[in-house]
């Protein structure tokens, strides 16, 4: 159990940092540091809570993100540039984010003498375009210089060396978290769950790019904040990474818009449209080492959390 820190979450207005500021806020005094491009946090019960604190500043600024962080135990790094869309248009503010951004929070969680834990959000895509039951140990895949969709990789995979060469010459007590596919209440910006079910909702087109054989598997918020929490709890998950997912609820993006359809009774049509940019065809984790050394087991199925976000946007308005 988590009592009586200061918590200082990156991101923290996004979707994961103030989903998991809701589990945190009750026993916990809390910071979130955020630019506010995507702000989850408008439409969470969390403003206005006497335990947590909105700062409005960017990673990219030292200074800003050192003296909001003064005081902390924990540090959660959650701020990103993320989504394809976004990359393909700003492949240098991702990798400067991804990277500089990275190395101003770990320099400040330095100065600032932080104790307990620095968790860092890495990603599943450093596994690379087939990645099936992959394993922490397993190789990163970088992809080919100049292609849009390893941009977001590679800075991540670069952030993630940065946070373990912090541990192993330092002694920070870092954390690495590879999420799959997260979805649920509350996300904002892309996301192809998200997309789908809000346009499912309303009988709206969905799209598809490429030819939807893509095959993901999908984690639910809940599932993914208690991995993160048993990541900060546990001492012996110091200088680890680990994957986060649910390995059961795999489905090609095909398959995906046509159970969110079902699901939720829609009559949307489904629209295949030309990819992006080159794409992942296989991505399904490998979550043993998380559930050996933190006891992380995914619980919530695909129809259920699909469920559970729809009543969340049928009820909340968002941009």
């Amino acid at each position: 159990m988590i009592r009586n820190k200061n918590i200082f979450i990156t991101g923290g207005a996004g979707f994961i940092g103030s989903t998991l500021a809701s589990r945190l806020c009750k026993d916990n005094k809390i910071v979130l540091f955020d630019n506010l491009v995507r702000n989850t946090l408008k439409h969470t019960s969390l403003q206005g809570n006497e335990s947590i604190t909105l700062i409005q500043g960017d990673v990219l600024d030292y200074q800003a993100v050192r003296d909001a962080m003064a005081g902390a135990d924990i540090v959660v790094h959650a701020a990103a540039i993320a989504g394809i869309d976004t990359v393909i248009k700003n492949p240098v503010t991702t990798m400067e984010v991804n990277m500089i951004g990275t190395a101003n929070v770990l320099r400040a969680a330095k100065e600032n003498k932080v104790q307990d834990r620095f968790l860092d959000f890495s990603t599943s895509e450093v596994f690379g375009s087939m990645a099936y039951r992959v394993t922490e140990d397993m190789n990163a895949v970088s992809g080919s210089a100049g292609e849009a969709r390893w941009v977001y990789a590679v800075s991540k995979l670069a952030g993630e060396h940065l946070t373990h060469a912090y541990f192993k010459q330092y002694g920070l007590p870092v954390v690495t978290i590879r999420p799959f596919n997260i979805y649920g209440p509350g996300q904002t910006g892309e996301g192809a769950i998200q997309i789908f079910i809000r346009r499912a909702l309303t009988n709206e087109d969905i799209y598809i790019y490429g030819d939807g054989t893509q095959i993901r598997a999908w984690c639910y918020i809940e599932d993914m904040v208690d991995g993160l929490l048993r990541a900060i709890e546990r001492p012996n998950a110091v200088g680890q990474s680990f994957n986060i997912g649910n390995s059961r609820a795999v489905t090609t993006i095909f398959g995906l818009a046509e159970t969110v359809c079902r699901v939720l009774n829609s009559s949307s049509r489904i629209i295949f449209k030309e990819p992006l940019s080159s794409d992942i065809e296989l991505r399904i984790p490998e979550t043993k080492k998380a559930y050996n050394v933190l006891g992380f087991k995914a619980n919530i199925d695909l129809e259920e959390g699909i469920l559970a976000t729809a009543q969340w946007y049928r009820e909340n308005s968002i941009d």
